[in-house]
């Protein structure tokens, strides 16, 4: 399973990301060492959605706060980049994908997303890491699953 996450971005270009304290919704909990991440910038803090790839280098996860009984799962993770997208995907791009249960990548995308504007860390599954595959162009330099 890869994941993905929609946070603010402070520095798009950068070669490493930090991210403190995520949510984690839809399987994001199960995020680990290793594992493939989708970065989208947060268009509610200027970004515009799909910008990277990486993979998770460090993982931490945020203990709940006593006599809370629902919290959603948090962690703090750090993540290299492994390629930069190639041509845009965002809110706008995904919009028209609101059939809900179409089962297409893309609606997919825009569910976990898009119809909560919270910042978050979900679980997606192949189909949408393959759609989200087509947004990137690797070269050897800059393997697919490194």
């Amino acid at each position: 399973m890869a994941f993905a996450i929609k946070a603010e971005i402070r520095d798009p270009d950068a070669a490493n990301f930090s991210f403190n304290a995520q949510k984690t919704m839809y399987g994001g909990r199960h995020i680990a060492v290793g594992d493939i991440i989708f970065l989208f910038a947060s268009e509610n803090e200027g970004g515009r959605g799909l910008f990277a790839r990486g993979i998770v280098i460090s993982i931490e996860p945020i203990a709940g706060k006593q006599h809370v009984p629902r919290q959603t799962p948090r962690v703090s993770i750090v993540v290299r980049r492994t390629a930069s997208a190639q041509r845009p995907l965002g809110r706008r791009e995904l919009k028209s994908f609101s059939t809900w249960q179409d089962g297409q990548p893309g609606t997919e995308l825009n569910f976990k997303f898009y119809r909560q504007a919270t910042n978050k860390i979900v679980g997606i599954s192949d189909e949408a890491t393959a759609f989200l595959d087509r947004f990137f162009r690797y070269s050897e330099e800059e393997p697919k699953d490194s």
